[in-house]
């Protein structure tokens, strides 16, 4: 991959919350526009979210990508969001040949929009809507192993100044979040993130350890209180394939109210 491409996971909140002027989502805003503003503008993005899930890796490949309101009950104008940002053919079709000559069977899909695990947070970050787009699904086997191999397989490309964004959540149990938060429950949060982000930061882990880590993250404490299903944390997974070394920066938020964090390669 190019040198100078980014690498960011981020915790997206939920649903379109962060652009209804949610308090809850305050603190995320902040830190995308943040993160924006220690950024060269990108020529190109390539996002993975935790909203699409495919039986193999698939990149959306048409040049005018529609939105996908993929969340359900809430206000009129959540439904009206726009975010007009072009898509990126050729770009589709250099991951596509990445992930296969990697040994990795993908497909490319010219229908597919863009779901709000890309528009949400770019609306924040750019909100001029100029940079095109290409987003990549997870896969259904949820296999943290094959996810890390889909970010290392993406090193390949050679697409100067693109930014890479696992856009997923570092904690997401929905129960949780509409329940009354406690010590024990507080403490289970904080507990994973402090494991997260020692995993991710740690200069001290070598690689093979860190890639251990991750693959087993089901064993970190109280991993599945935090994830009870792993699709918001396999975002991580693909970026940290294609970095394969200790972030370069973490930010730690609150975000309705539990804490979660960012990570920046």
């Amino acid at each position: 991959m190019a040198k100078s491409a980014r690498v960011i996971f981020l915790s997206h909140g939920g649903g379109p919350m962060p652009l209804l002027g949610d308090e809850g989502h305050g603190q995320m805003v902040e830190c995308l526009r943040e993160m924006a503003n220690t950024m060269e503008k990108p020529s190109a993005i390539i996002t993975v979210s935790a909203h699409w899930e495919e039986a193999l890796p698939t990149i959306t490949a048409g040049d005018k990508p529609s939105l996908i309101y993929d969340y359900y009950g809430f206000p009129q104008e959540s439904y009206t969001i726009e975010y007009p940002c072009p898509g990126e053919p050729l770009l589709a079709g250099m991951i596509h040949q990445a992930l296969q000559e990697a040994g990795i069977k993908a497909k490319l899909d010219y229908e597919r929009g863009f779901d709000h695990g890309l528009f949400v947070p770019l609306k924040i970050i750019y909100p001029d809507a100029d940079i095109p787009c290409v987003q990549i699904s997870l896969v259904e086997s949820m296999n943290p192993a094959q996810h890390i191999r889909i970010g290392e397989a993406l090193r390949a490309l050679k697409y100067d100044n693109l930014l890479v964004i696992g856009s997923g959540f570092s904690f997401h149990n929905m129960r949780a979040f509409s329940a009354t938060e406690t010590a024990e429950s507080r403490r289970m949060n904080e507990s994973f993130e402090a494991w997260l982000i020692d995993t991710c930061s740690n200069s001290a882990h070598h690689e093979e350890e860190r890639t251990l880590r991750l693959n087993n993250w089901h064993k970190a404490p109280y991993a599945r209180f935090c994830h009870p299903r792993e699709e918001h944390l396999l975002p991580l997974h693909v970026c940290y394939g294609i970095a394969r070394s200790t972030c370069s920066n973490f930010y730690e938020l609150q975000i309705m109210n539990k804490k979660s964090s960012m990570y920046v390669w």
